[in-house]
């Protein structure tokens, strides 16, 4: 009885974490969503008015804008330049250590220090903006413009994620045989032909995963936007993002929980179709193994039955 009670015992606290802080909120998320729920006042049921207000409130537009154009950027540079950073640390050169620190540094230093510094830089008086007035050339509104934020946070999100990915990408090569890249070789093959033909799908797997997780953080980026505006958003907050949106409405005693809700929903929504993506293509991938694998056993059935009488008549 102990040894079959073990394994429930074990499980217990992990069940009952996920229970209370990840399922309930979760759950407790979606009810007050069909809610007009405030701190502190009782909830009343008000069905879709939530998310029809959503259609109608312009700052979901902008914070939706926001969310898209960091997706269409962040998605090629970090799921491209990570790979590039892999194969040039993946090979065996002196200092090579040093650079894999270097290159992993960012994903370790706290966002908030890091975003707190960059404002610095690109502020109005900044360090660049003084670099490009004593080269002749005039200030950016970096932080005050709105599609300058969004460069600027973009930038810092690429530079943060670089090593993190990288170390990912490094786990993937460790499969493409270097055999496969020696014959190549052998056959003509440049290294930009060997790299569109044997490290791309070599990492298809791992190119993928690294997509979906990047689109799913953009969507719900936060801290870099927020930090370098100071938690406005840029002006008329047209730079915010949805996480600041849903922290913004969701704030303070009037806070307008059940709207805040309605836009949580709507962010997980969201969140869910690249993660969906990824997986309808690997289990794509999967089953057409798994076809290809029931046509050869097919192909090789009557093969199979004959050995099998074979060996039954051999045994008697």
């Amino acid at each position: 009885m102990r040894h079959r009670l073990a394994p429930y015992v074990l499980i217990t606290p992990a069940t009952v974490w996920v229970l209370v802080f990840a399922l309930w909120p979760f759950a407790n998320t979606v009810i007050l969503a069909f809610t007009n729920a405030r701190p502190l006042r009782p909830a009343e049921f008000a069905g879709l008015d939530n998310f029809a207000r959503i259609l109608e409130d312009p700052q979901v537009g902008y914070a939706l804008t926001t969310c898209f154009v960091y997706v269409l950027v962040c998605v090629p540079l970090l799921t491209i330049i990570p790979l590039l950073l892999a194969l040039l640390i993946a090979k065996h050169m002196p200092g090579m250590s040093f650079f894999r620190t270097v290159y992993y540094f960012p994903v370790i230093a706290s966002v908030v220090v890091v975003g707190i510094i960059w404002s610095w830089m690109f502020d109005s008086r900044g360090v660049i903006n003084q670099a490009l007035e004593f080269l002749g050339g005039t200030g950016i509104d970096f932080l005050t413009n709105r599609w300058w934020i969004l460069v600027s946070s973009i930038l810092l999100t690429t530079w943060k994620g670089l090593g993190y990915y990288m170390v990912v990408y490094l786990a993937a090569l460790g499969s493409v045989g270097r055999e496969l890249h020696e014959a190549a070789a052998l056959d003509g093959a440049g290294a930009i032909r060997r790299f569109w033909s044997i490290t791309v799908p070599g990492v298809r797997g791992a190119m993928l995963l690294v997509s979906a997780l990047i689109a799913t953080s953009a969507m719900r980026i936060f801290s870099e936007i927020y930090i370098l505006t100071n938690g406005s958003g840029g002006p008329g907050g047209q730079a915010m993002s949805l996480v600041m949106l849903i922290q913004r409405k969701g704030a303070g005693l009037d806070g307008q929980l059940g709207y805040a809700s309605a836009l949580s929903v709507m962010l997980f929504l969201l969140t869910t179709g690249p993660l969906l993506l990824t997986a309808l293509v690997n289990n794509g991938t999967d089953i057409s193994t798994m076809r290809k694998a029931l046509r050869r056993r097919r192909a090789h059935r009557p093969a199979l039955r004959a050995n099998a009488g074979r060996t039954t008549e051999n045994s008697r």
